[in-house]
């Protein structure tokens, strides 16, 4: 399965190649992560910092997957709003859902500043502008609800809004505390980091079956087999093994890289943009000056080849930007199309087997996968060491059954 086509921005940001000395296999671990993205790098950098043994294995090279096309948007805010989750799940956990999200979002710097990456992880405020007059009720119920339980959150209306940004939309809402990153540089740093602390990492080291051998795993590959007593799978949007995945959509979105600004003094502290339509036009910046935008979702399961399809949607989204701020001449220097999984409650998977013990699972479908690789992370090093979580039943594998 192709994750991505099309020119990627964040590849030519990395100048530099991992070269990880191949380790030596060990008779067994204790946790075994397959995958190492955003999720599986995570995974393993909070199960090294509460002294896990464990190794990771990745079918490729290190960060060569959904990583590299992640447009690297760092909110606590969800697809799903926070008073829409509280009618769907019940107040108490949907405030507490997103409060691990803003809990991750800082975590996220500390690990930003542990692995050498606080350059590319800089914190932002978020606006998310009403995209209609009928819209605004709806947001309007939303800062009152994250006001409600101490989320920080202010309310523009339309006047105010006008003051600090060059459109004129109905109202906006500003929350703060979220960021910016780029995401390949983050997950290679961690990945860095981690050969330095030893963690042994496989890289081109392709799953071909998981069976199970008493209380362990056997996880086997054409180097090898391993034996651990936990498996955690961290593959991304890619098809999850032993896991009947019906409750999972993939589609497909587009994003581009502008041309580098000289300057955004127009862009009220460059905060990350979004609105309240679906599927919604999102943008932010990058540290050389560039806006990267995504959006014009599709409900297609395949990445196109089709070049001029690319390039197409490519044009519609710098128009859209070009809308919001039409001060800057923009062209587009990159653009692609990739593949992200949503749940049928827009939710991430993570936890145990239902029916499998110490098989786990960090899936963080939706559009706030690298706080929920984080947040998932702290869950399942837990759960592996036998402590119970107790917000682990947020997002339980079998909530959707």
């Amino acid at each position: 399965m192709e994750m991505h086509n099309g020119n990627l921005y964040w590849p030519v940001t990395e100048s530099e190649q991992i070269v990880l000395q191949k380790p030596i296999k060990k008779e067994r671990y204790d946790v075994l992560v397959i995958g190492a993205g955003m999720s599986g790098t995570l995974t393993a950098y909070t199960l090294h910092k509460d002294g896990v043994d464990f190794a990771v294995i990745d079918q490729g090279k290190v960060g060569a997957g959904s990583t590299a096309a992640n447009t690297g948007l760092i909110q606590y805010s969800n697809d799903i709003m926070l008073h829409e989750l509280a009618e769907q799940i019940g107040e108490e956990d949907a405030v507490r859902f997103y409060k691990l999200c803003a809990e991750a979002v800082d975590a996220l710097d500390e690990v930003a500043g542990t692995v050498d990456a606080k350059d590319v992880y800089i914190r932002r405020d978020s606006l998310c502008f009403a995209s209609s007059e009928a819209d605004v009720s709806k947001l309007k119920r939303e800062y009152e609800m994250l006001t409600k339980h101490g989320l920080a959150a202010e309310w523009l209306d339309r006047e105010a809004l006008q003051e600090r940004y060059p459109f004129d939309k109905p109202a906006g809402l500003i929350t703060n505390g979220d960021a910016e990153v780029n995401p390949l540089t983050l997950s290679r740093q961690v990945v860095r980091y981690l050969s330095t602390q030893n963690v042994p990492i496989f890289e081109e080291t392709d799953v071909t079956e998981v069976v199970a051998d008493g209380d362990d795993w056997l996880v086997l590959t054409p180097a090898g087999t391993f034996k651990a007593g936990h498996v955690i799978f961290a593959t991304g949007y890619r098809p999850a093994p032993l896991l009947d995945t019906h409750r999972i959509e993939l589609n497909r979105s587009y994003a581009i890289a502008t041309n580098p600004l000289p300057d955004f003094k127009e862009w009220d502290g460059q905060a990350l943009i979004w609105e309240t339509k679906r599927p919604y036009l999102y943008l932010r910046t990058t540290v050389d000056g560039r806006i990267i935008a995504g959006g014009l979702d599709e409900e297609k399961a395949e990445t196109p080849h089709n070049e001029a399809l690319i390039q197409k949607r490519a044009e519609r989204l710098r128009q859209e930007v070009e809308t919001l701020f039409p001060m800057y001449e923009l062209t587009v220097e990159y653009a692609w199309v990739a593949l992200f999984g949503e749940s049928i409650d827009q939710l991430p998977f993570i936890g145990e087997h239902p029916d499998r013990p110490n098989l786990f699972y960090l899936l963080g479908y939706g559009g706030n996968g690298t706080v929920y690789s984080m947040l998932g992370s702290k869950i399942l090093s837990e759960l592996v060491r036998g402590i119970e979580n107790p917000d682990a039943r947020i997002v339980r594998l079998d909530r959707t059954r």
